[in-house]
C-alpha cells in the first residue's frame, strides 16, 4: 500500500488527512467484497494523523512507525470495527480513543521484535513522515487538539472536493476555478468587477452566484459531517466542535 498519494491543490487542508466519510468506515467493518477496499482506503487515509499523534506524545520515529503498522494490523485483525453500525461519537474522538488504547496496550519491545516482519498494513516511508512531521509548526497545544484540527481540516476539504466535483459534473468547471477562493474570503475592492468583465457576467450576477455557492458548499460541509448520523442535535453538535477546532 502506497503512502506517496498526492496531495489535492487546496489550501489549509492536510494532504495526509483526508476525510473518511462514516459510510466507508461502516463499510470496513461489515463483511462482504467491499471490506478489503475500504480497509485499504481506511489504512492509506489515516496512517500519518496517528503516526504523528504517537510522535507528538514523545515517541522516536522508528517506535512511531511501528506502533502505527502495528495500530493499523489489530484494527484489521482483531476486527474492530465490526458492529459498528451507527456513529455515536465524534469521528475524531472515536478514532482517538482506538489509538490511545492501543498505547496503552502496546509492547514496545514486542513491536521492535516485530520491525520488518510480516506484511504491513499500511506502507510508511520513514523519511517521508519524518519530512511532513517536521513541516508542522511549533505549537504548545496538546497533540489531541492538533489531531483534532486536522480533521475539521479535512471535513472542509473534503466538502470542496465533493462541490467542485458536482460543478465539474454540469459544466461548470471554470465557474467553480474562479469563484471558488470566494467561498474562504470576502472579495477585495473592484476584484467581482473584474471577475465579472473577465467572465462576461453582470457584477450582480456574480455576487449572486458566489452566494449560491457558498450555499452549496456549507451543504457539503454539513453533509459530511452528517454521514452515518441519524440524529439532527448530533449534526449541529458535529457542526460546532468543526468550527471550534478550525
Amino acid at each position: 500500500m502506497s503512502s506517496d498519494a498526492k496531495p489535492n491543490s487546496w489550501p489549509d487542508a492536510s494532504p495526509r488527512f483526508i476525510t473518511t466519510r462514516w459510510t466507508m468506515v461502516l463499510q470496513a467493518g461489515s463483511q462482504g467484497p467491499e471490506r478489503d477496499a475500504a480497509m485499504e482506503q481506511f489504512c492509506r487515509a489515516y496512517w500519518y494523523p496517528v503516526y504523528a499523534f504517537i510522535r507528538r506524545r514523545g515517541e522516536q520515529p522508528e517506535d512511531a512507525r511501528d506502533l502505527t503498522q502495528a495500530f493499523f494490523a489489530k484494527l484489521i485483525s482483531r476486527e474492530w470495527l465490526e458492529g459498528l453500525e451507527e456513529r455515536e461519537a465524534r469521528f475524531s474522538t472515536w478514532l482517538l480513543t482506538l489509538v490511545k488504547t492501543h498505547l496503552m496496550k502496546e509492547n514496545h519491545r514486542e513491536t521492535a521484535l516485530k520491525r520488518g516482519g510480516g506484511v504491513e498494513p499500511v506502507s510508511i516511508e520513514l523519511a517521508q513522515a519524518e519530512d511532513w512531521f517536521g513541516d508542522e509548526p511549533a505549537s504548545t497545544e496538546t497533540p489531541e487538539r492538533i489531531f483534532e484540527r486536522r480533521w475539521a481540516l479535512a471535513v472542509l476539504d473534503a466538502a470542496m472536493v465533493q462541490l467542485q466535483k458536482s460543478c465539474y459534473e454540469v459544466g461548470k468547471a471554470a465557474l467553480f476555478d474562479h469563484l471558488s477562493p470566494f467561498l474562504s474570503r470576502e472579495p477585495e475592492m473592484g476584484e467581482y468587477t473584474a471577475l465579472a468583465a473577465k467572465l462576461h457576467l453582470r457584477e450582480n450576477t456574480l455576487a449572486v452566484t458566489v452566494h449560491r455557492l457558498r450555499q452549496q458548499y456549507r451543504d457539503a460541509v454539513r453533509a459530511e459531517v452528517a454521514a452515518g448520523l441519524t440524529d439532527p442535535a448530533m449534526v449541529e453538535e458535529e457542526l460546532r466542535h468543526l468550527a471550534a477546532s478550525l
